[in-house]
């Protein structure tokens, strides 16, 4: 569906693509075999048919011109949805970062310059995106075509970002919490609109989350050196040693530590 362009078009060694387009007609009778599917899927889900109903959006993907990034980004959406309601939080949040991905090459992110000089990445729509390359530029044209708009992509994110940080935050664990947190922070800011229900449940995750977090971090880090020490220990018993035979101290001045070994751990 996609085809590279000239050795031009390629800059800092990194090829960039611009999708092949269906004729109108067959564009046209795709996207309705598409959305025909879709329907079909949405009863399912209605009626509690999670499973049929991700097989049916899977269908209308397959038959989805591949450039119509909306559409395939709310198809993706609805099997997260679908996910979520089978409490499978790993494939919700995989088939929600699908869908933001799609909408992200519709939205690029916006390249900020940091304080430090540094570019930082921000979330699309948060800023003006100095040059729209050609492959965005047929993107958005087929957006258009399809009677879509740049508002509608701000709508479908929100929703998306709404299910991932909720799938994350399932899934738990350190990377998983922090992952969250970023979700909730993004949601927090413009151009994202909440409903009054949605505005509650992010300021309460927003509050909650960061000491979720770092109870995590602890356990997982407490439990990293737990095996750690079990491993060393493994390696110095043939010596009569264990981990416990050596002190570190931290220098105060540097940040740096220096290590000391006891021969007697634990003696007078």
């Amino acid at each position: 569906m996609v085809k590279p362009q000239s050795d031009t078009d390629v800059k800092d060694n990194t090829a960039t693509y611009t999708p092949e387009i269906f004729p109108i007609d067959e564009e046209k009778k795709l996207l309705e075999e598409s959305n025909t599917e879709k329907t079909s899927a949405n009863k399912s889900f209605t009626s509690g048919g999670y499973d049929g109903a991700i097989q049916g959006y899977e269908k209308a993907l397959a038959v989805c011109p591949t450039y119509l990034e909306y559409d395939i980004a709310v198809l993706r959406s609805n099997i997260a949805a679908c996910h979520l309601k089978l409490e499978e939080w790993k494939q919700a949040v995989e088939s929600a970062t699908q869908a933001l991905e799609a909408l992200d090459r519709l939205d690029p992110p916006v390249v900020k310059q940091a304080e430090n000089g540094r570019g930082e990445v921000h979330g699309g729509s948060g800023g003006v995106v100095g040059e729209v390359d050609d492959s965005t530029e047929v993107l958005l044209e087929a957006l258009t075509r399809t009677g879509h708009t740049i508002n509608d992509v701000h709508k479908i994110r929100t929703k998306v970002l709404l299910r991932r940080a909720k799938a994350r935050h399932e899934v738990g664990g350190w990377a998983s919490f922090q992952g969250s947190l970023e979700d909730y922070q993004a949601l927090s800011k413009p151009p994202h609109q909440l409903s009054s229900l949605d505005q509650k449940a992010v300021q309460a995750a927003l509050r909650k989350l960061p000491q979720e977090l770092d109870e995590a971090k602890n356990a997982e880090m407490a439990d990293m050196m737990g095996k750690l020490k079990q491993l060393g220990n493994g390696i110095l018993k043939p010596f009569g040693l264990s981990t416990d035979n050596f002190q570190f101290t931290k220098d105060e001045k540097s940040g740096g530590y220096s290590m000391n070994m006891n021969q007697n751990p634990g003696g007078k």
